[in-house]
């Protein structure tokens, strides 16, 4: 018998709903199993707290009707619809007025973007610096890197020590 199947067979014993036959297992389960035993005693605990709750329960009986309820429910609905005021049609001048003052606020916009400095670091331009003659600087603000360029020519000696060590 599997959890689910034992559950419900207790529950049935506890209720006085078990089969005739099903009333000794039953009974030898609870001798032997101690989860049956406290499933049961939890049951029968819950099976109590549920007459409680039944014994404190005031039933209350309303004198009209549920029609009566509904009733004035749909008329205080159709009330309030018919209190609330339509909207009031805004004048023409006014409209006018409102749309004037956003025109009048995005053309100030534009117009200040169009005066304002421009910023001489613009993304992708060549910046060169000549601090000496043999230096060339670019400076690449859209990939935010420095590239220093010396263009002196090399000491001849050096240059020629160089050839013969790598052709050795």
């Amino acid at each position: 018998m599997t959890e689910n199947e034992s559950q419900l067979v207790l529950q049935a014993y506890l209720d006085g709903e078990a089969a005739a036959g099903q009333a000794r297992p039953i009974e030898q389960l609870l001798a032997k199993d101690l989860q049956a035993q406290a499933l049961l005693a939890e049951l029968e605990n819950t099976k109590r707290a549920l007459v409680i709750c039944r014994e404190c329960e005031h039933e209350v009986k309303v004198p009209e009707t549920r029609e009566f309820y509904w009733s004035e429910i749909q008329r205080e609905i159709q009330r309030l619809e018919q209190t609330v005021p339509a909207p009031a049609r805004t004048p023409l001048w006014a409209r006018w007025k409102r749309w004037l003052a956003y025109s009048g606020a995005v053309a100030g916009l534009a117009i200040a973007a169009l005066l304002a400095p421009r910023s001489s670091h613009n993304s992708g331009e060549l910046e060169a610096a000549v601090a000496d003659t043999g230096a060339f600087t670019y400076r690449d603000f859209k990939a935010n890197t420095t590239l220093v360029w010396l263009s002196f020519p090399a000491d001849k000696e050096l240059a020629d020590n160089n050839e013969t060590s790598t052709s050795d």
